[in-house]
């Protein structure tokens, strides 16, 4: 793995989850680490079955759903580059907040990488 580079959102998603991969040898919990697959085109048949299956539009891309210090679980909206939270994505972290869920966006995978690491370390 590079020590740093900017790729597509899918690009960075996967260095994440190689680096995560990595130091699940060191916290065990990395290895409930999933991604929300929420995004992406679509034609008008699968969104419309997706949408009644419950897919909901602004959910973070990433979940940690393990419990620490005050938080139930982490969820990280991940971005590249000059991409900017749509009002949805701003609305599901603050509503996350509200719950006691540890939620951030995060630029590329070193900085959610050391969002994961803060998180597991108990630092906000």
């Amino acid at each position: 793995m590079v020590d740093y580079f900017q790729g597509s959102e899918s690009e960075e998603q996967q260095a994440l989850f190689q680096w995560a991969e990595m130091m699940s040898r060191r916290y065990n919990e990395l290895t409930l680490l999933y991604h929300i697959p929420n995004g992406g085109a679509r034609c008008k048949g699968t969104a419309g079955r997706l949408k009644a299956e419950g897919v909901k539009s602004g959910v973070p891309d990433i979940c940690l759903p393990v419990a620490k210090g005050k938080y139930h679980g982490l969820y990280i909206e991940l971005k590249v580059g000059n991409n900017k939270p749509s009002p949805n994505q701003v609305r599901w972290i603050d509503a996350l907040l509200e719950q006691n869920y540890q939620a951030k966006i995060c630029y590329g995978w070193q900085e959610a990488a050391a969002v994961i690491s803060n998180y597991m370390e108990g630092k906000d």
